[in-house]
């Protein structure tokens, strides 16, 4: 009975250590992977990850202000420009940045012929008088819904 205890105690002290080599193997692994990615205890790997750290942090703003920048809020308003013609053939289109200066496109379609318009917005106001359709894109496309 001692010598049955004996040995699984012995067992279970094997499998402990194997399983320390194993865990042990593991973590010095992940430490060179660290210490190749800059990370690491000292203060030059600190220092390499501050300089990274701004260099990311201006990269972001400067994309931040590319997007910003970017055409990026645009709506589209299908419309019959005359009585005798179907299929909403016509539209206006707004396209604006986050300051809202862009431009509002309006194509008229006819029976025989078609007649392309494009009107400035400066700060979301537009520099001449728009149509009730161009206004009605040039809202939705403020108001990131198209009504």
């Amino acid at each position: 009975m001692v010598l049955a205890l004996l040995l699984t105690a012995v067992g279970v002290a094997l499998l402990a250590l194997l399983l320390a080599a194993v865990a042990w193997r593991r973590l010095r692994v992940v430490d060179r992977r660290l210490a190749r990615a800059g990370g690491g205890p000292d203060g030059a790997a600190d220092a390499v990850r501050a300089e990274r750290l701004e260099v990311l942090e201006s990269e972001v703003a400067r994309l931040r202000g590319d997007v910003a920048g970017a055409l990026r809020h645009v709506a589209v308003v299908r419309y019959d420009a005359f009585g005798d013609m179907g299929g909403r053939m016509s539209f206006s289109a707004a396209f604006l940045d986050d300051a809202g200066h862009g431009v509002v496109i309006s194509s008229i379609h006819a029976r025989g012929e078609s007649r392309t318009y494009g009107k400035a917005v400066f700060a979301g106001d537009p520099e001449v008088v728009l149509t009730p359709e161009e206004r009605q894109a040039l809202d939705a496309a403020r108001s990131g819904r198209a009504d």
